[in-house]
């Protein structure tokens, strides 16, 4: 059984949907997320939605990021539900992958950070001062990639 909450087919059985997007795996799901570095978190202001552009690492089932003040940092401060989406896309090929993480952001104290509990050292690859860590937990999470059928000959 899945520790999340969306249901995925089990590793090598491809769900195809509308004729070419194929639902990933949580294997494949997780690979995907840990090999982009670059992600988007959506959050909730005033009831209208906000997405930032984040590098991040994955660590034990969750993900962390280095933040300033700002809109991430109290919403991680208050515990809120986020979205976090990363993908890959060709557009030679026309094909690309995508996944999508929800579960509820928190920071992380410097205590953690220092203490080896935390996740391995992620810095921000924007200029500024970006001292807070916040950890994304990995409550659902689900994936689709275009696939294109091969022709036969």
């Amino acid at each position: 059984m899945s520790r999340f909450a969306v249901s995925v087919p089990p590793l090598g059985e491809a769900a195809l949907v509308d004729s070419g997007l194929e639902l990933l795996t949580e294997e494949q799901c997780l690979e995907l997320l840990g090999s982009a570095g670059l992600g988007r978190i959506g959050v909730s202001i005033a009831a209208l939605p906000v997405i930032f552009p984040v590098n991040y690492c994955v660590h034990q089932a969750a993900i962390f990021f280095r933040t300033a003040e700002g809109t991430k940092l109290h919403a991680a401060a208050d515990r809120t539900v986020v979205a976090f989406e990363v993908d890959d896309v060709d557009p030679v090929e026309h094909s690309g992958w995508s996944v999508l993480v929800i579960g509820r952001s928190e920071l992380v104290s410097e205590g953690q950070v220092h203490n080896g509990s935390g996740p391995p050292p992620v810095r921000a690859w924007a200029p500024g001062q970006r001292d807070h860590l916040v950890k994304i937990s990995m409550d659902m999470i689900s994936g689709r990639r275009i696939r294109h059928e091969v022709q036969p000959d």
